[in-house]
């Protein structure tokens, strides 16, 4: 029998074998990919998944039609619904469209442990958290200035299973500066990361970074008792874990940020 492909569909099964195969074997980025093939970045993270199973064919590529028509009158059932919900609301929560699309980053002076005088060295808390997931990273360092924000962000990628797009912070100097003489400036070029900031004097606006400090300082760090820096770097792995696999979000319909990241990437196990 040979393989029908229906006329709107972009991709064929060898091209997305293709994809994989550059993707997994030779390295090329996401972004890249979806350039080249004329698609959007979800389209190709959805191959990658499928590829994981050997499944490179082309889905809903027969009786498009008639599945269009039933998703659409089901989806009519559903407009006003929608549309009362929306009217209800006075401050709409949103979240990005896919892992990476956007990282909300942010940094903080923590307090001085028991024991140390106003002259010992001050530790700063460093987080970055996935718009759309709400996936935290996190981890302390001794100074705010770009060489440590640079630490950070390499920690981050290497940590992060997706491509990071963008970066999304205040103006401070350790975030924002010359990219050839910037530690976290550099790296954001050198990985094709976009920068985006605050608007001047207004931090509030990266609400999403700064609540997740609040969250981090109330649940974890006042109600902890630290006994050295090196116990309160090793109880901030444990609080991350806890907040990307057991803590609910209401951004998220009360999912955790790892299931909102399994339901993304592997939506056929859930």
């Amino acid at each position: 029998m040979s393989l029908q492909i229906h006329k709107r569909t972009k991709l064929t099964p060898e091209q997305r074998k293709e994809i994989f195969s550059r993707r997994y074997e030779d390295n090329v980025r996401v972004a890249v990919l979806a350039e080249e093939y004329h698609v959007s970045r979800p389209t190709i993270y959805k191959i990658l998944a499928r590829g994981r199973k050997r499944d490179f064919s082309v889905h809903n590529s027969t009786n498009a039609r008639f599945r269009n028509l039933r998703w659409g009158m089901k989806r009519l059932s559903k407009i006003e619904k929608d549309i009362e919900d929306k009217l209800k609301k006075k401050a709409k929560r949103y979240n990005k469209n896919y892992p990476g699309e956007m990282v909300h980053v942010d940094c903080k002076r923590l307090p001085l442990l028991e024991g140390q005088t106003q002259k010992s060295p001050r530790e700063y808390l460093f987080i970055a958290i996935d718009d759309f997931s709400r996936e935290l990273f996190a981890a302390i360092l001794p100074d705010k200035a770009a060489a440590s924000a640079g630490r950070f962000l390499e920690q981050v990628l290497e940590e992060c299973a997706y491509t990071v797009e963008t970066i999304y912070s205040d103006n401070g100097r350790e975030f924002r500066g010359n990219p050839e003489h910037h530690a976290f400036a550099g790296l954001c070029l050198h990985n094709g990361i976009g920068q985006k900031f605050t608007r001047p004097a207004t931090p509030r606006t990266n609400g999403k970074a700064e609540r997740v400090i609040r969250t981090i300082m109330e649940m974890w760090h006042d109600k902890e008792h630290f006994q050295s820096p090196a116990h309160r770097k090793n109880s901030l792995i444990r609080f991350v874990n806890y907040y990307k696999w057991v803590k609910p979000h209401r951004s998220l319909e009360n999912a955790t940020p790892g299931e909102a990241l399994c339901s993304y990437f592997f939506p056929e196990f859930l």
